[in-house]
């Protein structure tokens, strides 16, 4: 409206006094101002920055032998981003798929493959594991053949002496139904055999842990990550560490996996990644896990 002023108008401003002439211009200069300030903002303010960084809660749950490394992950993720809330739990790789597959936990953990006769899952491999024959400290036998390992769980061989041993019997501890290190164990170990109905039966690795290193007759199988204050034998000559697991002349390796039901995004897709990458690999070497072949 200013374009279109009349002469008149610009000669009644051109006579005003100086004064009044200073204190005009100025306020019409800020009324343009705030005008074009007002157009180029459409009238409204700023948006926000949107969100980015990762919030919610996970809850993992399955194989024992999974647990100490899924522990351990969650504390280093969580460091990451503090607003994710990681939740581990065990029960074994049974419990794991059946959680899983009813939604229970958004993660589940197994240490064996998903059998045919359950629910269709998404596997995530997330290191290597071997599955160690162990027996007390002071047990003077230092290896066995699968063959012998196999007779003692079945029951055919009971006394130490007759594998080389101080005579004694052997007190068998094994896993419960449903354990994933008890799958792997039977399908490399036992194959056509049994396990006796005479062995002692624990829930956890590390019950097992436990209950070898308090018995001098004991032997029991665990994730290699609890053998601390055992004795891991070798099986057919091949002693049961990381290098040999590496290199694939351990029998009794398998992987470790995480599950989700359907395929992950967010804080679920981007724990799992983490698992995966080489920072979670170190943890799982740390572990006494085989790291993924990168």
């Amino acid at each position: 409206m200013f374009c279109q002023s009349t002469g008149k108008e610009i000669r009644e401003v051109a006579m005003w006094p100086k004064a009044k002439r200073f204190v005009v211009f100025p306020l019409v200069a800020l009324v343009l101002l705030g005008l074009g300030l007002a157009a180029g903002c459409g009238g409204g303010t700023t948006p926000p920055p949107e969100e980015t960084e990762l919030s919610g809660k996970i809850r993992e749950a399955g194989s024992t032998s999974v647990l100490p490394l899924a522990e351990e992950l969650a504390v280093e993720f969580m460091k990451l981003h503090p607003r994710v809330r990681v939740e581990t739990g065990g029960g074994g790789s049974g419990a794991g798929v059946t959680q899983c597959a009813a939604g229970t936990v958004e993660i589940g953990a197994v240490s064996r493959d998903i059998k045919i006769t359950e629910p269709d899952l998404i596997t995530y491999p997330i290191a290597r594991d071997a599955v160690a024959i162990v027996v007390h400290a002071g047990n003077p036998i230092t290896g066995l053949t699968l063959d012998q390992v196999a007779r003692i769980y079945s029951g055919e061989i009971t006394d130490w002496s007759q594998v080389g041993g101080k005579a004694g019997k052997i007190v068998i501890i094994a896993r419960e139904e449903g354990s994933g290190t008890r799958d792997i164990f039977e399908e490399r170990v036992m194959k056509e055999k049994k396990i006796t109905a005479h062995a002692i039966l624990k829930i956890y690795n590390g019950e097992i842990q436990m209950a070898v290193s308090q018995e001098a007759s004991a032997i029991g199988f665990v994730s290699l990550g609890y053998i601390s204050g055992l004795k891991a034998l070798s099986i057919d000559g091949v002693a049961c560490t990381i290098e040999n697991c590496q290199k694939g002349t351990y029998p009794l390796v398998r992987r470790l996996y995480f599950l989700t039901r359907s395929t992950p995004s967010g804080a679920v897709k981007e724990f799992i990644d983490f698992a995966r990458s080489p920072q979670g690999q170190e943890i799982a070497q740390n572990l006494d896990c085989v790291p993924l072949v990168q």
